[in-house]
């Protein structure tokens, strides 16, 4: 069958849970409910489905496959992170220590990851849980004159690539080959200023707050936190600005006129975040789907191993600032 799913658990702080039986053939449970499972991500902006035994990144590749319409290409990435199959990455590298702040995966280029898969193929000890956030409630908490500056402005992204933090310039554009870089930098409008040392430096303005193609609703679509310099530790922000000064940061952000976002707008947004997420602990076999334009994910500090795999699918282009606006 592919219609309607029952048996979908509501409570609040949580997102929706669905139990999809006794652990048994989890591409063959995509292939007949995969319809049904689409139309609750549609509804409900991310659900969890249990009961499917995910166990190796087989599992989740063949899951993918056939919920997915094809897989992703990661570019441009924050963080280095290990391939496992076509579409199937490793999480992010992040302390197990520190909080990772709500965000949309790679809402800084033109043709956006629009569906995720997380798998969860060993739970943590403790904590490690992924909050979700539907960013439609975070327009509407915001400080209207904030959604219409970056509404209208949009937002801009610096990086300075080096070895200090996050993926090298090589690994971020999957080439070692500067001029493939220029040309795939021209092609997605950013400004690229190559240093005496070797390193990149580019420069990208991006909406920050898009309308989504199903519920018509403004979703507050952008990592103006997650990138800001402020949410680096603060020790590791002194350092690197003592031995690079403040154009030299590996990540940071702005407005869209260029204007620095202060530390207490960033406070402000993330607490906005905070307010509105819901999560579920995760459990061996696990998978969590998302709709990357309407819902923002982070990740809670955690005890013990925990292995949580990606699949990033349904790439879809959204707008290119438009510089005349």
């Amino acid at each position: 069958m592919t219609g309607s799913l029952t048996g979908v658990q509501l409570h609040p702080g949580r997102p929706p849970v669905l139990d999809a039986g006794p652990a048994g053939d989890a591409a063959g449970w995509v292939e007949r409910h995969g319809e049904g499972l689409r139309d609750l991500v549609d509804d409900h902006g991310a659900v969890v489905v249990r009961g499917l035994g995910l166990r190796t990144v087989a599992d989740v590749s063949g899951v993918a496959a056939r919920l997915g319409s094809g897989c992703y290409v990661e570019r441009e990435a924050f963080a280095a992170r290990t391939v496992l199959s076509d579409g199937v990455y490793s999480a992010t590298p992040w302390p197990s220590r520190q909080l990772m702040c709500a965000h949309h995966e790679l809402s800084y280029v033109l043709e956006i990851p629009a569906t995720l898969m997380f798998a969860c193929l060993h739970a943590p000890g403790s904590g490690g849980t992924t909050p979700l956030v539907d960013t439609a409630r975070v327009v509407e908490e915001l400080p209207a004159d904030l959604v219409e500056r970056v509404e209208r402005q949009g937002w801009i992204l610096t990086r300075s690539y080096g070895d200090d933090i996050g993926a090298s310039w090589e690994q971020a554009f999957g080439t070692a080959d500067r001029s493939e870089v220029d040309w795939y930098c021209r092609s997605n409008g950013i400004a690229t200023e190559w240093l005496t040392d070797g390193g990149l430096r580019t420069r990208q303005r991006r909406y920050g707050v898009l309308i989504h193609p199903v519920t018509g609703e403004r979703v507050w679509f952008n990592q103006i936190a997650f990138l800001s310099e402020y949410a680096m530790d603060p020790e590791v922000r002194e350092f690197l600005l003592e031995m690079h000064g403040p154009e030299g940061l590996p990540f940071t952000t702005r407005f869209g006129d260029g204007s620095p976002i202060p530390q207490d707008v960033i406070d402000q947004i993330n607490a906005a975040h905070d307010r509105h997420a819901v999560c579920e602990p995760w459990q061996d076999g696990d998978l969590l789907v998302v709709d990357n334009l309407r819902v923002a994910h982070g990740r809670e500090p955690y005890t013990g191993e925990r292995e949580i795999v990606v699949a990033m699918t349904d790439g879809v282009s959204v707008p290119a600032f438009d510089e005349e606006a």
